[in-house]
């Protein structure tokens, strides 16, 4: 295999981490190591407790749900690897691996930033508009701002993802990052990026 040219779907990248000093690979470990699992541990806590007690079966809890689904998903695609990386000083991913990260990251990124904004709206109902709050705030539609958020989430990330996808790299593939980035990625393209940072 050459360097010219498109990637194969035998190609790969490197990741290089965080830092190359050997001293620091175990505590960088630790750290994330640590938080991923807390954080974790944290969310499917509060996943567990809100579908269990009938109290916390309300809007702002539902979307709460969702967000704990958002932030275990979206760490749990980078995380791993990353560790893999920071145990070992860097570490091969491959061309689908990495854009599969990378579709993940930005869809789960997207989708929660609107989620967010979705819950501002149902905090902005119950206090504004209280009386109005238990029809406005109904279950169907609760669904249907969920679908929207994830539905506006993984459409754009697919945009970004094919756009990046017609991409030659043919220069260095180390990816000086933990984990595969779209802005990371197109410094590495010697083709024309000007329309992937444009939707950017």
């Amino acid at each position: 295999m050459t360097d010219t040219g498109n990637l194969t779907v035998f190609s790969s990248f490197i990741l290089l981490g965080l830092s190359d000093a050997p001293e620091l690979q175990t505590t960088i470990f630790t750290v994330f190591f640590s938080l991923y699992v807390f954080m974790v541990l944290g969310n499917l806590t509060m996943i567990l407790l809100i579908n269990t007690d009938p109290h916390l079966h309300i809007p702002m809890y539902f979307f709460l749900t969702h967000l704990s689904c958002m932030d275990v998903c979206l760490s749990s695609a980078i995380i791993p690897k990353a560790l893999e990386t920071f145990l070992l000083g860097g570490s091969h991913i491959s061309f689908w691996g990495c854009f599969a990260q990378m579709y993940i990251f930005m869809a789960l990124a997207t989708s929660e930033s609107f989620l967010l904004g979705v819950m501002a709206y149902d905090r902005y109902t119950a206090v504004c508009k209280p009386l109005l709050y238990t029809t406005t705030m109904t279950r169907a539609r609760c669904y249907g701002m969920m679908v929207l958020v994830y539905s506006i989430g993984f459409l754009t990330s697919l945009v970004h993802i094919t756009l990046a996808g017609r991409l030659s790299f043919c220069q260095a593939r180390s990816i000086n990052h933990f984990f595969c980035e779209l802005p990371t990625l197109l410094q590495l393209s010697c083709s024309d990026t000007s329309t992937n940072e444009s939707h950017q």
